[in-house]
């Protein structure tokens, strides 16, 4: 089974002050530790949008490859679409966002381990509490070009079996909104 990558890193992080993705942490940019959670899946992709430059420049992308979602303004579903196309053939993709650093490549691989045929999806979970990464099987990937707006496949996962693995002594789901957040880690 073939299972790919796919770090979602596109937006403008307007919350943040600035690229988000760049923002240091650990003497490395923030992108950097979700990129390395992913380093064992075959192919990955990361999606930029904002500032796509300036990441490419300063970015350790750690074999992950490079799409620049010419529509990221349009919301999550626009660079999800972007991202999945750039991974081609896979039997599933496990999705993880880039200002995410605490994800860990255990987290990753465990929520990986449950692909196949009969798991539509699958995703993280955290003492209970449902979470990123998320992992599509092949019947959601094909689905990909339903999506609309910011919501990522979230109306897409409402209908579906979602497998839930619990991951919370794995990683830590913190997600990176504001400066003041990354100051806390």
């Amino acid at each position: 089974m073939r299972v790919g990558g796919l770090v979602l890193a596109a937006g403008e992080g307007s919350r943040f002050g600035g690229t988000k993705q760049l923002a240091p942490l650990g003497g490395r940019p923030l992108l950097e530790h979700a990129l390395g959670a992913v380093a064992a899946l075959d192919p990955r992709v990361v999606a930029l949008g904002h500032e796509a430059e300036a990441i490419l420049a300063a970015v350790d992308l750690q074999g992950a490859r490079p799409v620049v979602c010419e529509h990221w303004r349009d919301g999550q579903a626009a660079t999800l679409r972007c991202g999945l196309a750039a991974l081609g053939d896979v039997d599933a993709a496990v999705v993880v966002l880039g200002d995410q650093p605490r994800i860990t490549r255990e987290a990753v691989s465990a929520v990986a381990a449950a692909a196949g045929p009969e798991v539509p999806a699958a995703r993280a979970s955290y003492g209970g509490r449902p979470g990123h990464p998320v992992l599509l099987g092949r019947a959601l990937l094909a689905r990909a070009g339903e999506l609309r707006g910011d919501i990522g496949f979230r109306d897409l996962l409402g209908g579906v079996d979602v497998l839930e693995v619990e991951v919370g002594g794995l990683a830590d789901p913190v997600d990176i909104d504001t400066q003041e957040e990354l100051a806390r880690l």
